[in-house]
């Protein structure tokens, strides 16, 4: 594609590429901020539905698992709908969820709510990732995903932000009542700025790997879920990671065995594409352990609100979506090598400090290196991702930004389980007998509140570990080498 020229859809008609952007960009952003809209309504939600804190949490649980579920098969229907149509289905389909949401009469139809909002935000991700990379050119496909890490990295963390402020001010319904008009208006601009952008293949639907997909994928993610509240050595944990795992090695199995996958895993042949799959799930496994536990320590050792410990992580998340253009513009200049080493090192040097917490640790101190590792981040996800995009050949596009995606929620999803193991078995073993708290309550008290901080420290020594690791394979990296050969490969 000429850089200067007019872009033109899959028939063949001009189109405004401006345009579509910002639809896709303001679709994505609803359904991103999403995942973490209810952060700090639930409090308010078990108390208008007389449910628990366990029954709660599955707004979120289920909403992330349906995400996750979706992804895989996302790879199928963009290549069997038109790009436009599958956009409007995708928002019509969160819109749908949305609206049962806000007018819910009790928990299940929330939930409900919930399960089909995230079908619909299942579908944006690798569909938005897709279209960015297929409508510029490869030299231009940096800034490109850099405008989609910008929305991907704001919406989810300003999402407890807005929770908290809108929760205290007016009451939780109107979390998804104020969505429904910027997701209208979105469908209605949809109609005029989309187009039919990604050349369809029509494949055949396998029921078969959808089913062993969904089972297969959702099995993983709920197993993995659950070892934060009942331990590694639970059944329930142990019982769905097992079949999860025998599932996806069936669908593995038979998308190996099919002349037409579902998904095309041959897309790892390409060195360069699964070394950045694999960069980006250990920068992912990285990034959880700020998310996980800074939370903790700011409002369980420092005793600040849920909207305050939003307003102190929200820096790091502004820093992230400001550069996230930036290194996108700077790798399409100079490749992702030199991108990324330098990335994890600003990542490893913002992570250390976490594993010195202390309860008098002064909060600019955290927000400082919170917003580093954001900026170290910011410098290796999308730019690795968009290196290992280049190395595809056009027509496996979908099928790519399907498999990292689905392998970084994985990944995600494990670095969770792993670092709240680690947490909580280091505090577990740090605290107190019980009987000192009657003997002496402030002696019990001091110890218990060091092996709260004993534990939050070694989750981040955790994280450097992944983030050392990580280091390692971006020496892999071949920098400007990576861009060049994915345009030999289109």
């Amino acid at each position: 594609m000429n850089a200067t020229a007019r872009p033109v859809d899959s028939d063949g008609k001009a189109y405004n590429r401006t345009f579509l952007i910002i639809v896709l960009l303001v679709g994505a952003f609803c359904t991103i901020l999403n995942q973490t809209l209810l952060a700090t309504a639930l409090p308010d939600i078990m108390k208008d539905f007389n449910i628990t804190a366990a029954t709660g949490q599955w707004l979120t649980t289920a909403f992330l698992l349906t995400n996750g579920i979706m992804i895989p098969v996302t790879a199928l229907m963009i290549n069997k709908i038109s790009s436009k149509t599958l956009y409007i289905l995708s928002m019509t389909i969160f819109l749908v969820g949305t609206m049962m949401a806000a007018v819910a009469p009790n928990f299940s139809i929330l939930l409900t709510g919930r399960i089909v909002q995230a079908a619909g935000a299942g579908i944006m991700m690798p569909l938005m990732q897709t279209i960015f990379l297929l409508i510029f050119p490869r030299e231009k496909r940096g800034i490109a995903m850099g405008l989609a890490g910008l929305v991907i990295a704001f919406a989810p963390a300003i999402g407890p932000t807005l929770s908290g402020w809108i929760v205290d001010s007016y009451n939780w319904r109107v979390l998804f009542y104020m969505i429904i008009p910027i997701t209208v208006i979105v469908i209605v601009l949809a109609f005029m700025a989309m187009r039919k952008v990604i050349p369809l293949t029509n494949p055949s639907i396998d029921i078969l790997s959808i089913v062993l997909s969904t089972v297969g994928f959702g099995g993983l993610l709920y197993g993995f879920s659950e070892v934060g509240n009942n331990g590694w050595k639970s059944g329930t944990v142990i019982s769905w990671l097992i079949v999860g795992a025998i599932f996806v090695i069936l669908f593995v199995w038979r998308q190996l065995a099919m002349k037409e996958p579902m998904l095309e895993l041959k897309v790892f042949k390409s060195p360069i594409f699964s070394l950045s799959v694999a960069i980006s799930s250990f920068v992912m496994m990285a990034m959880i352990g700020a998310e996980l536990v800074l939370p903790l320590y700011i409002q369980n050792v420092r005793g600040e609100s849920a909207f305050h410990s939003g307003l102190m992580l929200l820096p790091g998340a502004i820093m992230m979506g400001l550069m996230s253009p930036v290194t996108g513009l700077i790798f399409d200049r100079i490749g992702a090598r030199k991108l990324a080493i330098t990335g994890i090192f600003i990542l490893t040097a913002g992570t250390v400090p976490f594993m010195f917490l202390t309860d008098h640790t002064s909060v600019a101190s955290i927000v400082i290196s919170y917003a580093i590792r954001f900026l170290g981040i910011s410098m290796v996800m999308m730019p690795m991702t968009t290196a290992g995009m280049n190395a595809l050949p056009n027509s496996l596009m979908s099928h790519g930004t399907a498999v990292n995606n689905t392998i970084r929620t994985v990944a995600g999803s494990i670095g969770t389980a792993i670092l709240i193991s680690v947490l909580t078995n280091v505090t577990k073993h740090g605290m107190p007998n019980k009987g000192l708290m009657s003997l002496d309550p402030a002696k019990y008290g001091q110890k218990a509140l060091d092996a709260t901080l004993n534990g939050m420290n070694m989750t981040f020594l955790v994280a450097v570990c992944f983030c050392l690791l990580t280091l390692l394979l971006t020496f892999f990296v071949k920098g400007k080498q990576v861009h060049e050969e994915g345009s030999k490969a289109a």
